[in-house]
């Protein structure tokens, strides 16, 4: 079987503990090079996941011709630009989530796209590619709870550490950005469209400037979808679909364990039906998913205007609690 030649620029943390293993398992997928601005680093990655190749440079990596794609989980401030790099020395190019800072920052990829037509971007949102999210997408769809009026999610962790890259407000550190941008996407994608405006409360953190803790309303007219993302309070993760005929819950929503069985509630007046997916790892099915792109020359699940979408109403989000008034799309 045919496959992509993937490599992955530096040595993050996401990529060496979730992401490349994962993709590691793919049929579709070969991991043959990994690049760090530090030469030793880069060995002592490719060593342990047993990749082929260890680059000293970002640049070393994008010129040697073997790699077709890259996955790029560099900090957010850097995504775009190795983004565009890569594009320019002929590379497909995965994403980590938020494609930019801001949506300025992700229009500024889509014009760079428009020089390269044959080649694929996609931003990696994860979850969509799990069973569980594609099981309530379709239930959702099909009208299996009603009219969808309310969605609830709730995304949180702490960590306080000033030296951490979600940290660091420069580099497109906070919560928002990190875990917030997942329930915005959620948003979206359930509702099928881009919410008409947003109401946001962020609570900074007084040294390090990040938004520590940000509430956020979506109107869609239709129905309404309301979060909390915190970067410091206590471990938890959980989303709430109801509509006028019954309500879907998401036990874990997000960060998926591929080592065990999912679950979602839906409950109806007919009782609560109690829908388990068998053992599998997001990361890999979107590793697939984007090779399978390349592959058979198709576009990719998402498209980047789906993260310009995402990152404006982000910005509105910012923006509202700045003027503590509603910000329209």
């Amino acid at each position: 079987m045919k496959t992509v030649k993937w490599g992955v620029l530096s040595a993050a943390k996401i990529g060496l503990e979730k992401v490349i293993p994962a993709m590691i398992q793919s049929e579709l997928c070969e991991i043959v090079g990994l690049a760090s601005r530090d030469a030793e680093r880069a060995r002592a990655a490719t060593a342990k996941l047993g990749i082929p190749n260890a680059y000293g440079s970002y640049e070393a990596m994008l010129a040697d011709p073997e790699i077709e794609a890259v996955y790029n989980p560099l900090p957010n401030h850097l995504h775009v630009d190795w983004t565009i790099k890569a594009l320019e020395a002929g590379k497909h190019v995965l994403c980590e989530k938020p494609v930019g800072v801001d949506s300025a920052d992700a229009r500024r990829l889509v014009e760079a796209t428009h020089s390269y037509p044959d080649l694929k971007v996609m931003e990696a949102f994860m979850y969509r590619f799990h069973p569980q999210w594609v099981e309530a997408k379709k239930r959702v769809d099909a009208g299996a709870i009603g009219e969808l009026k309310s969605i609830q999610s709730y995304f949180s962790y702490f960590n306080d550490d000033p030296g951490n890259i979600r940290n660091l407000y420069e580099r497109g550190g906070g919560g928002l950005l990190d875990i917030g941008c997942y329930c915005v996407s959620l948003s979206r994608y359930l509702f099928g469209r881009a919410p008409d405006r947003a109401l946001g409360v962020v609570e900074r953190d007084p040294d390090l400037r990040i938004d520590r803790m940000t509430s956020g309303i979506l109107d869609f007219s239709s129905g309404t979808s309301s979060f909390t993302c915190s970067t410091q309070l206590s471990y938890y993760q959980r989303v709430q679909i109801t509509g006028t005929k019954g309500r879907i819950e998401i036990e874990i929503p997000f960060n998926a364990p591929p080592d065990r069985q999912t679950r979602i509630w839906l409950e109806t007046e007919s009782g609560i039906e109690e829908i388990s997916f068998p053992i599998c790892d997001q990361y890999t099915l979107q590793g697939d998913a984007f090779s399978k792109s390349i592959l058979e020359d198709r576009p990719v699940p998402t498209p980047l205007s789906d993260a310009v979408e995402n990152l404006e109403v982000v910005d509105a989000l910012f923006a509202s609690s700045e003027s503590k008034a509603w910000i329209s799309l």
